[in-house]
């Protein structure tokens, strides 16, 4: 993969962070809601970062 498309698909991961990690889309899991007694909010946000380290990971290992 040339360095430009990887740089890019990085790029686009981070722009996904952003809008994830956002105040509007944070709030619609900021409820009383629990899975297995842990917030909703918690697991939204520690399962997106785990999805965020999974995805830049993929892009960084593709071979070129």
């Amino acid at each position: 993969m040339k360095p430009s498309v990887r740089g890019q698909r990085l790029i686009a991961a981070f722009l996904f962070g952003c809008l994830a990690f956002d105040y509007p889309i944070l709030a619609l899991f900021n409820h009383e809601g629990t899975v297995y007694g842990i917030p909703m909010l918690f697991v939204y946000i520690f399962g997106v970062w785990l999805l965020l380290i999974v995805v830049m990971a993929i892009i960084i290992e593709m071979p070129d």
